[in-house]
């Protein structure tokens, strides 16, 4: 590849790291929407799963409740697992214009749940049967689309944990999510070794925009960063949505 497109590599792991630095999440997001811009959905979902696998585990673990969050959740997970790896097919089979315009709409969706922000809370009791469900769906969107966030992330916020706690949730979801999608892209043979070594050095930028975010994190106001980052994804996904109808 030309150095040019290095180098826009480069700045978008640096970007999407930035994001998860300060919100706690976003990069594997922040990344499918810019790199679907430059590549199919399939191509855009290999290229992340390394540094979107370090960086959410470091996450997951950036904390004293991870134990007792995986044995809370295990169920969730697994659904999670198993329901990303089968729909992994839906990402590589389908026409990449169609993956396109799913991915660009589930960006947008999600975006716009955000910035309504519904208050709703799940008791324990509901927890217990409505969480393997959440975790099925979330797989099978994830294993379609390459995005990791719906319904998991307002499932998650729901759950009364504390704000390190559902740091430490968010990280286990994503770790989880991209283990069954590098699974399956594996399992339908679109992961090569040119995408396995860009992805690997795509973690070095990610960390240091992980970083940098985590410092900015202390000195602006998180509130209005993430309605901007929710912004973006909107921007994204239309850019994504008008691409695969031109």
């Amino acid at each position: 590849m030309s150095e040019q497109l290095y180098l826009t590599f480069f700045i978008i792991f640096i970007l999407s790291g930035f994001v998860k630095g300060v919100t706690g999440m976003g990069l594997p997001t922040v990344a499918m929407g810019l790199l679907g811009l430059l590549m199919s959905p399939p191509a855009a979902a290999a290229l992340l799963v390394i540094p979107s696998f370090v960086t959410n585990v470091l996450q997951l673990f950036t904390g004293p409740s991870a134990l007792p969050i995986i044995r809370r959740l295990w169920l969730m997970m697994l659904l999670s697992l198993t329901g990303t790896i089968a729909a992994s097919s839906l990402l590589v089979s389908v026409d990449p214009i169609w993956s396109a315009c799913g991915l660009g709409g589930m960006l947008i969706i999600y975006a716009l749940f955000a910035l309504a922000s519904p208050a709703f809370a799940v008791s324990l009791t509901t927890e217990k049967w409505l969480s393997p469900i959440i975790g099925g769906i979330t797989g099978v969107i994830t294993g379609a689309t390459g995005v990791f966030v719906m319904p998991a992330v307002p499932f998650l916020q729901s759950l009364h944990f504390s704000k390190d706690e559902l740091i430490q949730a968010l990280g286990l979801s994503f770790t989880v999510s991209t283990i069954g999608l590098s699974a399956g892209l594996y399992l339908h043979n679109s992961f090569t070794t040119e995408q396995l070594s860009l992805s690997l050095t795509s973690v070095l930028p990610a960390l240091a925009g992980m970083w940098l975010g985590q410092q900015l994190r202390m000195h602006i106001s998180a509130r209005l960063f993430r309605r901007c980052f929710l912004l973006l994804l909107m921007v994204l996904g239309a850019e994504l949505i008008s691409r695969s109808l031109v």
